[in-house]
């Protein structure tokens, strides 16, 4: 990825943010992973403690995508770990971003691709395949819709209605 600064994204783009065109998350997320920034295309995912889909989501080509995980903010259980981590970045994905925490913190620290998450827990989720893909989310006090762009550096997240000049 070419150098993305968000900040320079803000301000630069101060029409989007005032029609809501371009958001920023609030400050929550831990950054982990290799990938400092990245920035894709978002397909959006809702679970509550449960990773089924997840896993399903994160073994089909990414294309530069990220996944945009709405855990419910729970942090009683990780929704990604080392092995998801590892097939996300074989399988193209950009990033991730989880509301709500993941585990094998050193195996995703290694792996090149971009991690968001609220934090890390060593419990491993339900297995029952229940959630949505592909439907809005709220995360971090913004409305995330599947399609629109997510920019992410050590500043924070973006989201964007289309995809911004670099």
């Amino acid at each position: 990825m070419a150098a993305f600064a968000t900040a320079e994204a803000c301000d630069s783009n101060t029409a989007l943010l005032a029609s809501g065109d371009l958001r920023a998350l609030e400050p929550i997320f831990k950054i982990y992973g290799q990938r400092r920034a990245f920035s894709g295309p978002i397909v959006t995912l809702k679970v509550f403690e449960d990773n089924v889909l997840v896993r399903q989501l994160l073994e089909t080509r990414g294309e530069g995508r990220v996944l945009v995980i709405d855990g419910g903010g729970s942090t009683r259980c990780a929704l990604v770990g080392g092995n998801l981590a590892q097939s996300a970045q074989n399988m193209g994905w950009a990033g991730i971003v989880v509301n709500g925490c993941i585990r094998d913190v050193d195996e995703i620290n290694a792996c090149d691709i971009g991690v968001r998450a609220l934090g890390s827990n060593p419990l491993k989720s339900n297995k029952k395949a229940v959630g949505d893909k592909h439907v809005p989310v709220c995360i971090a006090g913004t409305l995330i819709r599947d399609g629109e762009w997510l920019y992410a550096d050590s500043d924070g997240i973006l989201i964007s209605k289309m995809e911004l000049s670099i």
